[in-house]
């Protein structure tokens, strides 16, 4: 067998999915310029020290915020000398001044203890040696007020994806100079919703890809070019390569070996047990005190799940706390990474981005941290597309909303009425040995535009059922919550099951003005797609076999959409069994995925049923004119 470690440090880049930076950045003259960098080691409460950067404003005529990101993918460029390109959320930030502040997490790269991923949280009485996120930033905080001069006694932080996981566990007990927190596409529950399960489902590429590097573990604090390398998949089509591996089991025999710790506990916890509810953060969210930013993408292929979760938990435990949402046509971080005029083949008419960035983000960290101007945010700011239009909402879901329900119909007819037949189903067959792709072609990684797709590669399968409207007559827009109401029956004692609600153009639409090479006639853009692993449709913490042949009810929540059927367009859902190598296979049988055998993973014959007793639907959000 290779000697798996040897590999995994020998054959890899610190770059996994866009998560972290290069170890290679040019200076830039402009922070050299107007900003002093000092790097110090800030002493925690049980005396660990945290490897923080620090970049200071040359003008010293005035005070200055801190502005804090506390990170795990390094802080580089290290050395005093040595910095970063720009600093902050954006060059707007950069112009205007802050005290810049960028840290190690506890036991990543320059920083010493131990890292633990998404550590638990201790509630409120805490030992003077008592540490979790929380209190690793109050102590941050407190330091950088007391040892940097020329700061205003006021903070902010912020983060995008695990970054969020830090900047949302700034705010149980957070430090009072802590004025405002920006937790964007945050790590919020890696069971329910985020990167690496969706509804207990095994989100096997994103899973393999990121914990190949990222889960070695390190010998000694390091700096970027002593890390581990990204991954060399030996086959470059990703369904081919997870096909190879066969079982989860395999993993490990075939490349990890037991030197990913997080990759074994995730085959250890198959269930929502207590390792996972430990680590669900959005318990802690009470008695929120600094005023709070949530920023997410639609087409988020990492986490469309965790900015919309933290803004509602908030909301939950405290109506009154100063929580506003933010939501974009975007894919991971695309509100600080692109301009965000489009989207895969999708056009959005305007710089998304760039208007986030001016008229939301900025305002905010300006009033909280500097006593700027009101940035009189709407409770929620979000880009509906379709019609491509920026909406505020007094509140979200939206209140001028109500609901209605899309039927399954025989002939794969979908229509907002009930149906009316007496036993009418569809039955095929689904093989975990043929499963579905999540995209059409090859892809070497999971691609971030297939959450924006063309659909048309999966209706053609036999193991895909669609349904869909007849052109619409006048525009219909869906801002929320999705339901799916599934009636099904299975040869088999499990299944995975997966709606999608797309967008069908009309034969004469217009060519894509972002790549004309598309066919946009008949063009199925994925609006929404969701898994669900059948054996947790009545409880995440005891999974239940299914009954072979017995109709069941299968009903889940699908992450909120905003987006605007046109007139002329179709709505179809498409409904099917796998969605590979995005998530893992199921064996179609009930049993623990984790350790199952290659010979446990058989077809099975599958029924959706649509007739008055048993009728399966999507229940929509609609907003009202």
């Amino acid at each position: 067998m290779i000697p798996r470690l040897k590999m995994l440090w020998i054959a890899a880049g610190i770059l996994i999915t866009g998560y972290s930076s290069s170890a290679q950045i040019t200076d830039s003259a402009y922070v050299r310029d107007n900003y002093t960098k000092i790097e110090r080691n800030i002493p925690m409460r049980d005396g660990v020290k945290l490897f923080t950067a620090i970049y200071i404003p040359k003008n010293t005529g005035k005070k200055y915020p801190f502005m804090i990101n506390r990170t795990p993918y390094t802080v580089s460029p290290y050395g005093e000398n040595n910095y970063k390109t720009t600093l902050g959320p954006s060059s707007l930030f950069l112009k205007e001044g802050f005290i810049f502040v960028y840290q190690d997490v506890r036991g990543k790269w320059m920083s010493e203890g131990e890292f633990v991923d998404v550590r638990p949280q201790i509630d409120n009485k805490k030992t003077k040696k008592d540490i979790d996120e929380s209190s690793d930033t109050y102590d941050t905080i407190d330091w950088l007020v007391k040892n940097v001069n020329g700061n205003n006694g006021k903070a902010g932080i912020y983060g995008i994806s695990y970054p969020g996981f830090y900047s949302t566990a700034a705010l149980p007990g957070a430090h009072k100079a802590l004025k405002a927190v920006s937790p964007q596409a945050p790590v919020t529950d890696w069971f329910l919703g985020d990167d690496f399960h969706h509804n207990g489902a095994f989100m096997l590429g994103d899973a393999f890809s990121f914990y190949s590097t990222f889960g070695v573990p390190r010998p000694l604090p390091i700096t970027p070019d002593k890390g581990p390398k990204g991954f060399n998949f030996p086959i470059k089509d990703n369904y081919r390569f997870y096909l190879s591996i066969g079982a989860l089991k395999n993993v490990k025999e075939k490349y990890f070996g037991d030197s990913i710790k997080f990759w074994n506990d995730l085959m250890e916890h198959g269930n929502y047990d207590e390792f996972w509810k430990a680590r669900n953060i959005r318990t802690h969210l009470q008695n929120v005190k600094p005023a709070v930013l949530v920023v997410g993408g639609f087409f988020d292929a990492e986490d469309a799940y965790g900015a919309l979760q933290t803004y509602k938990a908030i909301e939950d435990h405290d109506s009154k706390a100063n929580n506003k949402l933010v939501e974009g046509p975007w894919f991971h971080g695309g509100w600080s990474r692109s301009t965000g005029d489009n989207f895969g083949d999708i056009d959005f008419d305007q710089p998304t981005s760039t208007w986030y960035q001016q008229n939301v983000e900025f305002p905010f960290f300006m009033q909280h941290l500097k006593g700027a101007a009101n940035a009189n945010l709407a409770e929620a700011t979000i880009f509906v597309t379709g019609s491509n239009q920026w909406k505020n909402f007094t509140a979200w879901p939206p209140k001028e909303t109500e609901n209605q329900t899309l039927y399954f119909q025989p002939d794969g007819k979908l229509s907002f009425s009930a149906p009316t037949a007496t036993d009418s189903f569809d039955e095929y067959v689904s093989d975990p040995n043929n499963p579905v792709p999540y995209q059409d072609g090859i892809q070497e990684r999971r691609t971030r535009e297939y959450m924006i797709d063309d659909q048309r590669f999966a209706a053609r399968r036999p193991d895909v059922k669609v349904y869909q409207t007849e052109p619409l007559a006048e525009d219909i827009t869906f801002t929320g919550p999705l339901m799916a109401n599934l009636s099904v029956a299975t040869t088999g004692t499990d299944a995975d099951y997966v709606v999608k609600l797309i967008d069908v153009y009309p034969e004469d639409a217009a060519p894509s003005k972002v790549n004309p090479k598309a066919i946009m006639g008949g063009y199925e853009m994925l609006v929404r797609g969701e898994i669900m692993r059948g054996k947790f449709r009545n409880s995440f913490e005891k999974p239940e076999a299914f009954v072979p042949g017995q109709v069941t009810k299968v009903k889940y929540a699908l992450p909120d959409v905003a987006h605007t059927f046109k007139k002329g367009h179709s709505i179809m859902i498409q409904v099917q069994n796998s969605w590979f190598p995005l998530a893992d296979r199921n064996p179609q049988q009930f049993l623990d995925i984790y350790h199952a055998e290659d010979k446990d993973f058989i077809k099975a014959t599958h029924r959706i049923y649509h007739d008055q007793k048993n009728a399966s639907s999507l229940t929509v959000t609609v907003l009202k004119p």
